[in-house]
């Protein structure tokens, strides 16, 4: 009986987030549409977007091969997983076991792996510039990240998110300047990996700037639909990674209470995230390696801080 009720409760968070993440997304363009004095889109117009996607006939090159009508799939499939790993409203779920900060990071990168291969695969001069600009961020955001994680495990005394989660909500780990570094290094990395403004910016398909979009554009019908949709997942998974470890409260309360502080997050998150991207200009692409040092050092001195003094 154990074993089915995890199996649902497992099942009812996977079935979340991938509800929440294009609802993520409009809300995120909602608020930016406003701070600009428009209307802007419904906030449900990503379902929108993807039903009208879903119902397309599919367009390929002449020399598309089976990796570039694969990658999608492979991406979705990816990306959900890792997104559902992540403690949402609830700790110690059936597969927590398997919810750990290095392998969500490995997952992204083999994600990120597939998408650069299929933006090369038809030969296009856009999905070479995509590519080779992704796998750039890619070879500095994740030392970042790994160092980040680093430095979470030696506080919590391990890289599994629910045992970070629980440890940081239940117990008395107090204000750090430690992980008050890997929270800023944390939203640069966020930033850089969803092409979010000011690394890239998503509304725009500009050659020389673009880099997520440039290596989609050969894509249409469902394949799209399956792209569009990870890159929501993979959104709403970073701002999920950092409710959980950096504001863990509402566990402690049942599900209902944690699944509303839950929703709370993600509500402060979309605001936050469309005040930021109204607020500042996308820089120059090279630019970004600064932008994304600065994150890595970040994460380096918080490492070094903890093993220099274990209270910082």
């Amino acid at each position: 009986m154990a074993v089915i009720q995890g199996l649902l409760v497992q099942g009812v968070q996977m079935a979340l987030v991938l509800m929440l993440a294009p609802l993520l997304t409009g809300l995120v363009r909602k608020v930016k549409a406003r701070l600009q004095r428009r209307q802007g889109p419904s906030v449900l117009q990503p379902f929108r977007d993807l039903k009208r996607l879903l119902g397309k006939e599919v367009v390929l090159a002449e020399n598309a091969s089976w990796l570039f009508r694969a990658a999608p799939y492979v991406i979705f499939a990816v990306t959900w997983v890792a997104a559902a790993l992540v403690p949402t409203f609830a700790t110690g779920l059936l597969f927590s076991w398997s919810g750990d900060l290095i392998a969500i990071t490995a997952l992204l990168g083999s994600a990120r792996f597939a998408q650069a291969l299929a933006a090369m695969d038809i030969g296009t001069s856009f999905g070479g510039i995509g590519a080779s600009r992704e796998v750039m961020i890619a070879s500095l955001a994740e030392p970042a990240m790994l160092m980040i994680v680093l430095s979470v495990a030696l506080i919590a005394g391990s890289t599994q998110l629910s045992t970070i989660a629980e440890y940081m909500a239940f117990s008395a780990v107090g204000l750090r300047v430690s992980l008050a570094l890997g929270l800023v290094a944390f939203i640069v990395v966020a930033l850089a990996e969803n092409a979010r403004i000011p690394v890239d910016n998503p509304a725009t398909h500009l050659e020389l700037t673009m880099v997520h979009e440039a290596m989609v554009l050969e894509y249409s019908s469902r394949h799209l639909a399956m792209i569009e949709l990870a890159a929501s997942l993979k959104l709403l998974l970073y701002v999920s990674v950092i409710a959980c470890i950096f504001f863990p409260f509402g566990f402690a309360g049942g599900y209902a209470v944690a699944l509303a502080a839950y929703l709370f997050k993600l509500g402060v998150a979309a605001v936050l995230l469309g005040v930021f991207e109204v607020s500042i200009a996308k820089m120059r692409v090279f630019r970004v390696p600064n932008f994304l040092g600065a994150a890595l050092m970040l994460s380096l001195l918080g490492v070094l801080l903890l093993f220099v003094s274990g209270g910082m």
